[in-house]
């Protein structure tokens, strides 16, 4: 017979036994061992500051935070809405945002004095800018704005260029961003987006025409820019975004908009679903957003050729004060390869 003692012995030794048998736990628990798939990486945050209110420019944005393109890119994007003094390039270069949307004149300005901003890629491949002038108005083309008065952004390039290029001197009147001064005085021109304003005028019973800043030649992209410190650190990131910037840009404007479109009117209560509907039908009969697919544009892409016609051109009005190379603030390096010329 076994003394109790002996016994309680053996027992403690078959468990310890049995325990240093037994396999670690790791991370995931019984689920991890039956081989279940571990959990999806965390999202990665960025904010887009935009530059007005959620609109319909702003639809392939919407569209792909929407469709979930941004979360399939391992991104959590969040639509920083913009307007009248929102900051847009100081947020950006500070690191308050990480993406900024604004024109490609006014980012080479901003970065020959100093903020460290590179344009990664196209929202709009030509200007949406426009002079509006009443339908009755003698004024056919902008060869005969000499004398007339203009309400617009008195800072922006295209004025100084336009009185060089037709030599006539413009009365120029700052922007309101609103039209009843407009509305009311048939002699008042006024600046607008293709996009936007003649819907408003002709809601109220104003028959308008618009004429386009980049017939011209003064033809800006509007554009997606960033900061250099994190086309240093994350170009992963940069690129994730851009091409599901792309993507969704695509989806809106050559599928259905639908979410896009309420996501945009959900975020803003003066939106409206007919001023959506003319503002997409606006970009698409423009081929503001697809470009001219004879000249190799397309959704996203820009030329580092045309960015430096435009900074040449810049320096010529003397507007441009730092002589900037094209490289130093756009880079193709985040774009999917641009179409051939002409081809589809």
């Amino acid at each position: 017979m076994v003394p109790r003692l002996s016994c309680f012995l053996l027992v403690a030794l078959a468990l310890l036994s049995a325990g240093c048998g037994r396999k670690t736990a790791t991370p995931g628990g019984a689920a991890a061992e039956r081989g279940a798939p571990a959990p999806a990486p965390a999202l990665r945050k960025v904010v887009l500051q935009t530059d007005w209110f959620p609109q319909g420019e702003h639809g392939g944005f919407y569209q792909a935070q929407a469709k979930g393109f941004y979360r399939a890119a391992g991104l959590e994007v969040d639509i920083w809405s913009g307007g009248p003094g929102s900051g847009i390039k100081l947020k950006v270069a500070k690191g308050e945002a990480d993406f900024g949307l604004n024109r490609s004149d006014d980012v080479i300005l901003a970065a020959s004095r100093g903020l460290p901003l590179v344009i990664v890629a196209a929202v709009m491949q030509h200007d949406p800018m426009a002079l509006m002038v009443h339908a009755a108005s003698p004024v056919q083309s902008l060869r005969d704005l000499g004398g007339r008065t203009v309400m617009g952004n008195i800072g922006l390039a295209y004025f100084p260029y336009l009185e060089r290029r037709y030599g006539y001197t413009i009365e120029k009147r700052q922007n309101t961003f609103a039209l009843g001064e407009f509305l009311a005085n048939p002699d008042l021109i006024q600046q607008c987006v293709v996009t936007n304003e003649p819907f408003f005028a002709r809601r109220q019973g104003k028959a308008v025409r618009t004429l386009s800043l980049a017939e011209s030649g003064y033809d800006c992209y509007h554009t997606i820019f960033t900061r250099r410190e994190l086309v240093r650190d994350a170009p992963d990131v940069i690129r994730a975004f851009v091409h599901a910037s792309i993507r969704g840009w695509r989806d809106y404007l050559e599928g259905d908009p639908a979410p896009a479109y309420a996501a945009i009117l959900a975020q803003n209560r003066d939106m409206t679903p007919e001023l959506l509907a003319f503002s997409r039908s606006e970009l698409i009969l423009r081929h503001l957003v697809h470009g001219e697919r004879e000249k190799g544009e397309d959704i996203g892409q820009i030329s580092l050729a045309r960015i430096a016609d435009e900074i040449l051109l810049l320096r010529d009005l003397k507007i441009l004060e730092v002589p900037l190379a094209a490289a130093q603030i756009a880079t193709k390096e985040f774009l999917p390869p641009a179409p051939a010329p002409g081809g589809r």
